[in-house]
């Protein structure tokens, strides 16, 4: 999967501006959210992508580290002018989800958007206990990501013996791409993060679902 995304960079961020109202909808109030909830806060983000969510969040943050496995696309993430010119509140560190030791700073907050998805779902229980432990007991955390719609987003596969499910994907370039990719029901998400939260408060969209509560 790190493979898919690191030559899917140059058009990652595609996906956040279909013509399809109820998308922006849905994703303008995610944003909404994510500004009340982060300000002044020192937050760690999960899988930053190309810094689409950093962006959106940068100037309200006291301080923001956003991770990513790709070198690809953090690079893409550095080079966007509007958070250059808040380098003294972002900072960005190649890391491995699951293993967030080697993440400096301190933190009060935590974002992971458009990740859980791609946890195996025998790994949820493991980020979920390295991430809390990172940010802190207390701290607030935030999580969106897709609802299952069929026939958007490529073939959805079911594989035997696997509780996990597929995508297939296209890229620009032609190749094609398996990668995985979870959908998830608000009573699955309250059994995976009541245990580990509290004040757990979870939104189901009609494209996105999005979480916030703190961490246990």
């Amino acid at each position: 999967m790190h493979a898919y995304y690191s030559r899917r960079a140059q058009e990652y961020e595609a996906i956040y501006h279909r013509n399809d109202p109820l998308r922006q909808s849905e994703l303008g109030s995610i944003r909404q959210r994510l500004r009340e909830i982060f300000k002044n806060k020192r937050v760690l983000e999960i899988a930053c992508g190309t810094g689409y969510w950093t962006e959106a969040i940068a100037d309200i943050v006291k301080q923001i580290t956003a991770t990513d496995f790709s070198l690809e696309v953090l690079e893409i993430a550095k080079s966007k002018s509007s958070l250059q010119a808040l380098q003294n509140r972002v900072i960005f560190q190649q890391a491995d989800a699951y293993e967030l030791d080697t993440v400096n700073g301190t933190f009060d907050a935590g974002l992971a958007n458009f990740w859980f998805s791609h946890i195996p779902k025998a790994k949820i229980s493991h980020f979920l206990k390295e991430f809390h432990k990172k940010v802190g007991r207390g701290a607030v955390v935030f999580m969106c990501d897709n609802v299952y719609v069929p026939g958007v987003g490529g073939e959805l596969i079911q594989k035997q013996d696997s509780s996990d499910t597929y995508k297939l994907r296209t890229l620009s370039d032609g190749s094609t791409h398996e990668v995985l990719k979870n959908y998830f029901t608000r009573d699955e998400l309250k059994a995976i993060l009541g245990p580990c939260s509290t004040e757990l408060d979870i939104h189901i969209g009609q494209c996105y679902w999005w979480t916030h509560y703190r961490a246990g």
